[in-house]
């Protein structure tokens, strides 16, 4: 048996004394090493940033992919040279965003757009999310306007129109010249240049010009794309029937074939007031025998320029006339014309007109006798020497049942005045 080590009598006040406890080892001098000190720091201050990171993560891609606030499609502006401050209260205040604004200053930041922002009119979707917000804006895809210029508009009434669009800014600083327009449906954005309008319906009817000029009939007794517009104006004021366009473009070309005057009332229309296009009230008989560059019934051949800004269509129908053999035309009274060949057919549809006229109790001026058939045109392509109402292509009244057509300077067929 092994010998215990005897045991040392101890005082009462020595036994209810705790033993000492032996004191704790030394650190190792590495452990206190400055940097084993700093290396700690660094771990533990990439751990909270990694932390603080997955965090901002979360609630970044929860904040961006959310459905926005907007019930419903909404059109929204954002203005010139605004910033990301302003743009961030414009979509506050039309509620495309939620009310943190630093939200989205912080989406475009971390989604890099902030140099991208882009001024303009956009349409965001109903719950458009803010990733979605950012990248319309940053896309520039503006909200497009359609414009719709009438055909048979002159160049001053479609320069009247577009400064009274408020989609478009700036002036139109030179007047264009008639006929070289492209009446069509455009779209433009919010804040267009009123010239970029004009320069581009420009471009457009050059463009459309060279292709019909290219594409014309043989036929068509015109030497230069000018002459075809001044031809095709006139056929644009004449009708706003597309089944007719080229029944009475073929009118107009026969006429020219056997020098006759064409004799178009629009024409002393636009000899009267020019670009106004609107006479306001019925032809005066002495204004038809008025002279005037552009009165048809004065002028032999076509008038120096255009009356207005012919469409495609009318073009298209002038550069390729129907194969007829038509002299004349007239209303039927139901907003179409009838067309004929000769002077006596031409008096008996007049005479038909005259007669729905009087049915329907027109107010307008009955006009005076015709004259002689002896006035109208022989065989051999004499000038028909016609007065009002007129015995060729012109239009006669129409009884108030005959619908003008739009753009027209007076309704087809332009009265006249005692």
């Amino acid at each position: 048996m092994s010998e215990r080590s005897p045991i040392s009598p101890r005082s009462p006040r020595a036994a209810l004394e705790p033993e000492q406890v032996p004191p704790p080892p030394k650190r190792s001098d590495v452990a206190r090493s400055p940097l084993v000190v700093f290396g700690n720091a660094v771990i533990t201050f990439v751990i909270l940033v990694m932390l603080a990171t997955g965090g901002v993560y979360v609630y970044g891609k929860q904040a961006l992919e959310s459905p926005g606030p907007l019930q419903d499609d909404k059109v929204v502006n954002i203005p010139t040279r605004a910033g990301k401050g302003d743009i961030a209260e414009v979509l506050q205040r039309e509620g495309v965003i939620d009310a943190n604004r630093w939200v989205f200053l912080g989406a475009v930041f971390a989604l890099k757009a902030a140099q991208d922002l882009k001024p303009g009119e956009y349409l965001f979707q109903k719950n458009a999310n803010l990733r979605d917000v950012i990248g319309t804006i940053v896309d520039g895809k503006v909200v497009q306007h359609s414009v719709t210029i009438p055909e048979g508009l002159t160049s001053e009434q479609i320069v009247a129109r577009l400064s009274e669009n408020d989609i478009f800014t700036g002036s139109i600083r030179e007047m264009p010249r008639e006929g070289t327009l492209l009446p069509e449906t455009y779209k433009f954005p919010r804040g267009t240049p009123r010239d970029q309008v004009i320069q581009r319906m420009q471009r457009e009817q050059k463009r459309v010009l060279a292709d019909i000029w290219e594409r014309r009939s043989g036929d068509v007794p015109v030497k230069t794309p000018e002459q075809l517009v001044t031809l095709a104006s006139i056929v644009e004021k004449e009708t706003g029937r597309a089944d007719e366009r080229s029944r009475v473009a073929a009118v107009f070309t026969n006429r020219l074939q056997k020098k006759m005057k064409l004799q178009s009332d629009p024409t002393i229309i636009y000899g009267l007031v020019g670009g106004k296009g609107t006479l306001g009230r019925p032809i005066r008989r002495s204004e038809i025998q008025q002279p005037s560059p552009y009165n048809t019934y004065v002028v032999d051949g076509l008038p120096p320029g255009p009356i207005a800004n012919p469409g495609r269509a009318s073009l298209e129908a002038t550069a390729n006339p129907a194969r007829t053999r038509d002299l004349f035309f007239v209303a039927d009274g139901t907003g179409a014309h009838a067309f004929t060949e000769t002077y006596d057919a031409h008096q008996k549809n007049v005479a038909k007109l005259r007669a729905i006229e009087k049915a329907a109790q027109n107010d307008t001026v009955e006009p005076a006798e015709e004259p002689a058939p002896a006035a109208a045109a022989p065989a051999d392509g004499n000038s028909t020497g016609a007065t009002a109402p007129r015995q060729v292509p012109a239009k006669q009244q129409r009884p108030r049942t005959a619908p003008a057509r739009q753009g027209a300077a007076q309704p087809n067929g332009a009265p006249v005045a005692q």
